[in-house]
């Protein structure tokens, strides 16, 4: 009989693998499944029942050993990503507007940060990307440098003080406001700045955003220290930069370990880091 010799070598297998594998099969569906003919073999009638969803199954098997093809303009999937205030306003505004044109069928959720269940939510796939700096990314997460923040002194633009060279003196006798993320700390890095030089600031107001410390900026003569991407090409405020080096901080992207060969959330992340770098480049 040749078909078993044919048949290992459209396999790769030798012609005792195929008898043996065909053996096995004849005593599972108790059928000879194929019979000698004149010419050759000839299949019974449930080798041919067993033909189409052995076929089916088949094609089916190797589906799945295909690469994860993703296409962003059909896809539909639901996206969860951590982010700070600043992060919302910085980082995911203008990622969202360049996604609804290349992946309109993506929903993303946002959510606050919670840091003491960040790395657990991503474990199980509540969340999915995280917008954090380094000193809040749990060890165990995957992450990519996204770009450095610094800090600007920030003025209603018809402030007294607006346009004038501002030295620590005039800085320090004014009011600030600042953000912190729950609103109870009064101080910051630009306090830990000042105390180096053993001078301090009356801080007015402490908020849990920026929006709050925004508006009163534009409504008072108070100023803040604000990230300088925050406020970039802002309406009614006079931006320079602060008479003292305050240091600003560092944004990356995390994500779990689970998710990193996703070709959809890989495609998502090289995404957001174009659309940072084209916001920082304009």
């Amino acid at each position: 009989m040749h078909a078993a010799p044919q048949a290992g070598e459209r396999l790769g297998l030798t012609q005792p693998a195929v008898s043996g594998m065909l053996n096995r099969l004849r005593e599972t569906f108790d059928d000879p499944l194929f019979v000698r003919a004149q010419r050759g073999v000839l299949p019974t009638p449930r080798a041919e029942a067993l033909a189409e969803p052995l076929r089916r199954a088949l094609g089916e098997i190797e589906a799945l050993l295909q690469p994860d093809a993703f296409d962003p303009a059909t896809a539909e999937r639901t996206i969860g990503i951590a982010a700070t205030d600043y992060a919302q306003q910085v980082v995911l505004l203008p990622f969202l507007s360049a996604l609804r044109t290349s992946a309109p069928g993506i929903r993303i959720a946002i959510r606050h940060v919670a840091m003491e269940t960040l790395a657990l939510d991503m474990e199980q796939g509540k969340t999915d990307l995280a917008l954090v700096t380094p000193q809040m990314a749990p060890e165990n997460l995957r992450a990519r440098h996204l770009f450095e923040e610094h800090y600007t002194c920030v003025l209603r633009r018809d402030h007294p003080a607006a346009g004038q060279a501002m030295d620590l003196d005039t800085f320090c006798a004014l009011d600030h406001a600042l953000m912190s993320h729950d609103g109870t700390r009064f101080q910051g890095a630009t306090d830990h700045a000042l105390a180096a030089l053993n001078r301090t600031r009356r801080v007015i107001m402490t908020a849990p955003n920026f929006g709050l410390v925004l508006d009163l900026v534009r409504t008072s003569n108070a100023c803040a220290l604000l990230p300088a991407r925050l406020v970039k090409g802002q309406k009614g405020l006079h931006l320079q930069e602060p008479p003292l080096p305050v240091p600003g901080f560092t944004k990356i992207l995390v994500w779990h370990e689970r998710t990193h060969h996703d070709s959809a959330m890989a495609w998502l992340r090289q995404q957001l880091a174009k659309s940072v770098k084209s916001a920082g480049d304009n």
